[in-house]
């Protein structure tokens, strides 16, 4: 019975996991009091045998594989891909499948697909171009950019073609097309430990990338020598993968919409592929067939690269622009293969240049990993020069942070993708500008934007190409985890580039309306930006620089990225291994900063200075007695003494009395007595207590704050003094447990210590909105103010008809002339 009941139990918590995940436990009925500090047990999915509660692989943790052998053929006139994958798919679960569900993301392209038929026109958070919505009153927008895409879209037949799904004899096997995705039934259940082998034979037209704001696609140059011009293909979601199968959520069978990306499994892949013959290919894994598709200098030239000091061209740019010139009937197959890789893309073009330089790195696993770039000459100087370089970089900061790179390639690539990551291959997309005199510059916004590209792309093969996080569900888990290391990386190189990962950089999104909790699935945040990449960054950076230290959160970290090397990790395997192995309780920190939208804003709102009573009436009523004498005289008064005016008492000093002698802080031996009998009564060390402090006389400050924002935080406080010195109070978060919206601090000084002045986080380390309630005494706010000249109204009414109607027609041609010859100058 117990191990039936056991294997029962197994069979179901995958399923259930997340079944109570927002059931609450505890419910405040009285009052308003509000726990920030409530503990996310009663959110998170229970730990099971599959993921434990330290966050890491259960003992019986399992998951997917699944290896590919594809040949595949580009077609480079009708920019056409054909192909035939062979799959094995290795059921490792615990359960029987009777059917396998495969992504099909070409489909998106479809005029059918959910995600164009459910596009909301000017709708908040749409990928791609750009659209306005109007009304009466005012027109909507609809950009060049979109009227363009619905064009291609219009013109060309988009999506996959399935032309066979079979077994491994041969037979076919019923597929059901959904959407982005394709049910395959199986003839029989699939055991568990057992494995499955089928085919699929797949053809679709590629997609011009800029036309569409793709993930991938063609890019056309028709200004090249080459008669018709060359072409950029970068090939990526391009053959129909696996979807992956998990104990959290069986089969991840989400739409593709465009946002959330994916989750795969791991598996080895052997792709063969057929471009022109003067065609350069870049491809996750490592190329088998040198010797049929490189000359012996090439092959002599990637030789020496392994142990070079500085890139070396394999394909220099002298041959790339030869290749432009070219053409050619004839073909060549690129043999490539790749393990243990949850997806492979490629790219292939005759425009490529092509530069190396090998990696040594510690580790026994992979110590020589070969860092390459692929670019045209459009990518010029600024491409030779930085590349490779930051590759290089990249990989030498994130081992540290995580673990050796494992792969033996990591490449680069430059074509129409701005930025998008694969196993071993990264596209990337700035470039220099052609000048009149033939010249290639490039701007500073360029330069930072091809290293923070390249940083963050080849970041991406560490998270999630091997910490597999699920991109569909949790785009944070790899876009902030990775934007987070990539800002430590890319301020490594250079701190002066604005990185986007300073708590700075995300107030102004965290009190905007426009925002969802960071643990939103991908598909329904409002600003996929600010929401997966920098609020997640922002927040592990304080993490590591305010709350946890240094120490603490790179060994946490790193122990987290190694538990899911090569695994499929959840949020909270996340949350709870940096917890565990920091060792610090961080509910507070994760409820707040990823499951709300609260924001920092934390006030000081005043601050007392108090003085310790000593009890003895000699010194305490002549304290008040000064305390009253220095309070402001009454205008009245002083007024009646500028005018020289005398007091009734003074021009009849018989009605004086005892009381115009003494007033209301006068001590008496009645005082005295008391004073004498509390003494009396005090224990010998209470005795000894007050008369320290009576004789130190500190100072004793409370500070007053109030919570705004509604996100905790830690309070560091800049304390300045009169004497000119200054101090830095760190103020743990949990002040807030019991009084989450306002809390007091009481600061004890020295006598001759007096503060003059307090600022909360005068570093703008923790994100806080609103900097002006941070100081004590309040600041004068800078501002600017702006005199401009009123616009010309642009009303059609307004227009001088009578006039205009005069002016001679230009032709466009005589328009492109007048505008090269300004150019000129």
């Amino acid at each position: 019975m117990k191990n039936i009941t056991s294997s029962i139990l197994t069979m179901l918590l995958p399923f259930v996991i997340f079944g109570n995940a927002y059931a609450s436990a505890i419910k405040q009925t009285k009052g308003d009091f509000e726990d920030k500090f409530r503990q996310l047990e009663e959110v998170l999915p229970t730990p099971n045998v599959y993921r434990n509660a330290a966050g890491e692989p259960g003992e019986r943790y399992w998951q997917q594989k699944v290896d590919y052998k594809i040949k595949v053929s580009l077609d480079e006139v009708k920019r056409r891909l054909t192909g035939n994958e062979k799959i094995t798919y290795h059921n490792n679960s615990p359960y029987q499948l009777k059917y396998l569900w495969v992504q099909l993301d070409q489909n998106i392209f479809k005029d059918d697909s959910i995600a164009n038929q459910a596009n909301n026109f000017g709708g908040i958070g749409r990928r791609g171009p750009l659209t306005k919505a109007g009304d009466k009153d005012k027109r909507a927008k609809l950009s060049l950019e979109e009227l363009r895409r619905q064009q291609f879209m219009s013109d060309n037949g988009l999506g996959y073609e399935i032309s066979a799904v079979n077994d491994k004899r041969g037979n076919s096997l019923n597929h059901t097309v959904v959407g982005t995705q394709m049910r395959i039934d199986l003839p029989k259940p699939l055991p568990s430990g057992e494995k499955v082998e089928f085919s699929i034979a797949f053809a679709f037209n590629i997609v011009e990338e800029d036309a569409l704001s793709a993930r991938s696609g063609y890019e056309h140059f028709p200004d090249d020598a080459r008669e018709g011009g060359n072409d950029i293909f970068l090939l990526a979601q391009w053959f129909p993968r696996l979807h992956a199968y998990t104990d959290y959520e069986a089969w991840t069978n989400k739409e593709f919409l465009g946002r959330g990306e994916f989750t795969l499994e791991f598996g080895d892949y052997e792709v063969e592929i057929d471009v022109p013959a003067d065609h350069i290919v870049s491809a996750t894994g490592v190329l088998i067939n040198a010797k049929k598709v490189l000359t012996r200098t090439q092959r002599n030239r990637l030789k020496a690269a392994k142990t070079a000091k500085h890139p070396v061209f394999i394909v220099t740019e002298e041959e790339a622009l030869e290749n432009e010139k070219a053409a050619t009937n004839k073909r060549k197959t690129w043999k490539f293969k790749a393990e243990n890789v949850r997806d492979f893309a490629w790219a292939s073009s005759r425009k490529f240049m092509w530069d190396a330089k090998g990696y040594e790195q510690k580790g026994e696993t992979m110590p020589h990993v070969m860092a390459m770039s692929f670019y045209p000459k459009e990518g010029g100087e600024l491409w030779k020069k930085y590349s490779t370089e930051s590759v290089i970089h990249t990989m030498d900061v994130y081992s540290r942070f995580s673990f050796d790179y494992p792969y033996p390639t990591a490449q680069s690539v430059n074509g129409p993708v701005g930025g998008m990551e694969y196993p071993m291959i990264t596209f990337n997309g700035p470039r220099t500008e052609l000048q009149k005199d033939g010249t290639r510059t490039y701007s500073q916004a360029e330069k930072r934007f091809l290293i923070g590209v390249v940083i963050h792309e080849i970041g991406h093969i560490y998270f999630p190409m091997v910490v597999n996080s699920d991109e569909r569900q949790w785009t944070w888990m790899d876009e902030g985890l990775n934007s987070f290391l990539d800002g430590v990386a890319g301020r490594e190189w250079d701190p002066t580039i604005p990185w986007g990962v300073e708590p700075r950089d995300i107030v102004g999104y965290m009190k905007s309306e426009h925002q969802v909790p960071i643990m939103t699935q991908s598909d329904s945040v409002l600003r996929l930006g600010p929401n997966a990449y920098t609020k997640p960054a922002a927040a592990l950076n304080i993490l590591r620089e305010v709350i946890l230290g240094r120490e603490l959160f790179d060994f946490a970290f790193k122990e987290y990225s190694q538990r899911w090397k090569f695994k499929r990790p959840t949020p909270s395997d996340f949350f709870r291994t940096m917890e565990e192995a920091s060792g610090v309780d961080l509910d507070w920190f994760w409820r707040g900063w990823f499951y709300s939208t609260d924001h920092v804003d934390i006030s000081i709102d005043r601050i007392y200075k108090m003085r310790l009573d000593t009890h003895n009436p000699d010194i305490d009523y002549k304290r008040l007695r000064e305390s009253e004498q220095n309070k402001p005289s009454s205008l009245f008064v002083e007024r009646n003494k500028a005018q020289g005016k005398t007091l009734w008492l003074d021009r009849n000093p018989s009605i004086r009395d005892f009381y115009d002698e003494h007033d209301r802080f006068t001590v008496t031996n009645e005082e005295r007595n008391k004073y004498h009998e509390f003494l009396s009564e005090l224990k010998p060390w209470e005795r000894q207590t007050l008369d320290r402090a009576v004789a130190e006389d500190k100072n004793y400050y409370v500070l007053e704050f109030s919570n705004i924002g509604g996100l905790v935080m830690p309070i560091l406080l800049e304390l300045n003094y009169t004497d000119g010195s200054s101090e830095n109070h760190y103020i743990p978060a949990e002040i807030w447990r019991r009084t989450p919206a306002n809390v007091r601090k009481l600061i004890v000084t020295d006598k001759d210590k007096e503060l003059l002045n307090v600022a909360v986080d005068p570093g703008w380390e923790t994100a806080d909105v609103d900097v002006e309630n941070n100081y004590y005494p309040r600041r004068i706010i800078p501002s600017r103010v702006e005199a401009y000249k009123a616009k010309k109204s642009k009303q059609k009414v307004r227009r001088d008809i009578m006039q205009d109607i005069k002016t001679p027609l230009k032709s466009i041609d005589e328009f492109k002339q007048e505008n090269s010859k300004v150019d000129k100058k």
